[in-house]
């Protein structure tokens, strides 16, 4: 017998019964055996936090239900120490195409020897004075805005080593030239360092994307912009979410409201904690939430000329993410209709995006029993999974794998298997 903190099954059957309900209504309601439910409710069979959130929603249950089956967080901190002064910045490049990334200060550099390994020595030529300030910024400004174009449509691990190339070249044309030159040029670097650590959670390092986004705080509050700091937050609090910490996401999310920063960001972090309720099977909260998102992402943006902070690539991002949340609140059916709405509206070369939203389409329609339709879409999104490389992608990717799986007579499922149990090898091992 499965022993539960407390008897999720016996309440399941409580409220099931007060609610006049069959095994066999639920079951038509949740999309899950008559004889699953009937284990899971006599202490059998453990639910899965899926389970719990289709039943809480079918039962009204309000999050009662949802919450007797919490998440399991790696338990794993977001903190990271990120000293980078005096810092030196050692990349790797193969003819295999794999690289490597490593910080480390001159100290630990001269001990390991790293500062005289033979090679060529790549000076960084003086930038004559007479280079105009706008001229220098909006050449970087320019190239940025191209290389967010690229991580839409290639793995991260291509794109990664001439970024990273560029926000050193950005911190040390910062060393020269005028004061505002300077501030400008650390705070574009600062945007490359947050799309970097985007990326770098993308590829599942997320130690790695901490510490880049804590770089990215360093060079932007050196620029004088100090709006970045409480970004960060909401960064980790998407890391945490993707852990399964619904706890620690609100919390993050929250700080970085607290903050006296830009509407965007606030805006931002509301969507965050929307999503961290929703975790938390707290429907009410959630939308509370993301109406407040709503708000403050419908102000003017700020005309610093800097990049926009997080996507550009959803007219409306509350509306998407109230899809996403109602999907985790149990309400598949709902959820699919909203995302497929938004997702028409998404330019057609944001494939990224496209795949991020269709795929978690695709598992709402699996959660609501449309299988044939679920496996349809997740036919044409399948090759661009592989593509693009995203571990975050690969989460939902084995959520809808398993939520397939209870189906192994379906013939639209078994003319899948092969292809999907290849994606889902290649996303594991990127």
């Amino acid at each position: 017998m499965v022993q539960q903190p407390t008897d999720f099954g016996a309440e399941l059957r409580r409220r099931r019964l007060e609610a006049d309900m069959t095994l066999t209504g639920l079951a038509q309601r949740v999309h899950y055996s008559k004889a699953q439910l009937s284990k899971v409710e006599r202490g059998i069979k453990k639910p899965s936090r899926e389970l719990a959130r289709l039943c809480d929603a079918a039962l009204a249950a309000e999050g009662a239900l949802a919450a007797l089956v919490p998440e399991n967080p790696s338990g794993i901190g977001v903190t990271v120490d990120a000293n980078v002064n005096d810092e030196v910045w050692l990349m790797q490049l193969s003819s295999q195409g794999q690289s490597r990334f490593q910080p480390m200060s001159r100290r630990q550099a001269v001990a390991a020897g790293a500062a005289s390994i033979a090679g060529v020595s790549i000076g960084l030529p003086a930038i004559s004075t007479n280079v105009e300030d706008a001229t220098l910024v909006g050449t970087f400004r320019s190239l940025f805005d191209q290389y967010r174009q690229l991580g839409q449509t290639t793995s991260p691990g291509l794109l990664l080593p001439v970024l990273i190339a560029q926000t050193h070249v950005l911190q040390e044309l910062s060393k020269t030239g005028s004061v505002r030159t300077r501030q400008a040029l650390l705070r574009l670097g600062s945007r490359y360092a947050e799309y970097i650590g985007w990326l770098v959670q993308e590829t599942g390092d997320e130690n790695g994307a901490l510490w880049w986004t804590q770089r990215a705080v360093d060079l932007a509050d050196a620029g004088g912009d100090h709006h970045l700091a409480a970004y960060s937050l909401v960064r980790r609090a998407l890391v945490t979410l993707y852990r399964g910490d619904p706890e620690r996401t609100i919390g993050l999310a929250r700080q970085a409201q607290s903050s006296d920063v830009s509407p965007r960001v606030r805006g931002l972090a509301a969507q965050r904690e929307a999503q961290g309720h929703a975790l938390a099977g707290d429907y009410h909260a959630c939308m509370r939430s993301l109406e407040q998102a709503r708000a403050l992402l419908a102000r003017p943006a700020e005309g610093s000329g800097a990049p926009v902070i997080g996507t550009t690539n959803l007219t409306d991002p509350a509306e998407m993410v109230r899809g996403w949340c109602l999907y985790d609140l149990g309400r598949p059916r709902t959820a699919a209709q909203i995302i497929e709405t938004q997702l028409a509206e998404v330019p057609e070369q944001a494939v990224r995006t496209q795949v991020r939203f269709g795929l978690r389409r695709a598992l709402a329609h699996a959660a609501d029993g449309e299988i044939d339709h679920a496996c349809r879409l997740t036919q044409d999104l399948l090759p661009k999974v592989t593509t693009i490389g995203s571990a975050t992608v690969a989460t939902d990717l084995r959520a809808l794998a398993r939520t397939l799986s209870r189906h192994p007579k379906n013939r639209s499922v078994r003319a899948l298997a092969p292809e999907l149990g290849t994606a889902l090898g290649t996303t594991t091992r990127r």
